[in-house]
């Protein structure tokens, strides 16, 4: 049995980031691996140019995660934003260094002729008023960080924490515990359902290729390939993994709580 840390993710506002194309900013209905790398490495206040450090988080990452509340009405919310920009507007990058609008490619690609003055727009989607919950482990379970240690900082990070984009900060503990399981998709299935609709008979449940849990067919599940990966020695996202989802039955999970852990 392995041990897996829980990670409780609410908010009134979510982004799960899928492929950006132009200005659309889309989302997907699951935490993406690269999100959850950029999560726990926040937690533990390592810095962004520390990118080998990021690179084998992501590589140790072993996740299932399901849906115990759906967005409310079953729809996403979309945000709408303008920036005016000027040719001689400079702002700080997350590198420390400040970048000249010249220089960016958001001013570059426009003609010349309309380069003092550009409005860029974008749209970013949000879930809303929804609350998932992730069993993880880290394979393998030697390495920096442990377990124990990511459990440790999600409790008092280093940093405040968001859920995918700056302005979706949690509304209850990250933390959840642990739980114990064979695969990440059993250690879920025994952490109970909290916060969900009662009317619901079903919950929608992502985990990776070869996550199954004992009594159920290799093959259960919807089988795809998603691309939710980063190269975080390059900085470009991209990258596909095999998952598998599947609508399972409320009354499969728990009613074993997750261990508490004791003393860590």
């Amino acid at each position: 049995m392995a041990r897996h840390l829980i990670l409780n993710l609410e908010s009134p506002l979510m982004s799960f980031g899928g492929e950006t194309i132009d200005n659309l900013g889309i989302i997907r209905p699951f935490p993406a691996v690269s999100m959850l790398t950029g999560l726990l490495a926040n937690a533990l206040g390592w810095r962004r140019i520390e990118r080998q450090r990021h690179q084998t988080l992501q590589d140790r990452l072993v996740f299932a995660a399901r849906i115990d509340r759906e967005p409310y009405g079953g729809l996403s919310m979309t945000d709408y934003q303008t920036a005016l920009l000027y040719q001689d507007d400079r702002g700080w990058t997350s590198r420390g260094q400040p970048e000249g609008r010249a220089k960016s490619p958001s001013y570059t690609a426009v003609p010349p002729e309309t380069r003092k003055s550009l409005t860029q727009q974008r749209y970013r989607d949000y879930h809303t008023d929804m609350r998932v919950t992730v069993a993880l482990r880290l394979y393998p379970a030697d390495g920096d960080p442990m377990l124990e240690e990511l459990a440790e900082k999600l409790k008092e990070p280093e940093r405040p924490l968001f859920i995918g984009r700056k302005p979706c900060l949690p509304s209850s503990p990250l933390f959840g515990g642990f739980s114990e399981g064979e695969s990440s998709l059993e250690a879920l299935l025994s952490v109970p359902l909290t916060g969900e609709s009662p009317v619901r008979t079903t919950i929608r449940v992502q985990w990776p290729e070869g996550e199954t849990a004992p009594k159920m067919e290799p093959d259960f599940g919807q089988a795809r390939m998603i691309t939710d990966e980063r190269n975080w020695i390059s900085g470009l996202h991209g990258g596909g993994r095999p998952i598998r989802q599947a609508a399972i039955q409320r009354d499969s999970f728990g009613p074993t709580p997750p261990q508490e852990g004791g003393q860590l």
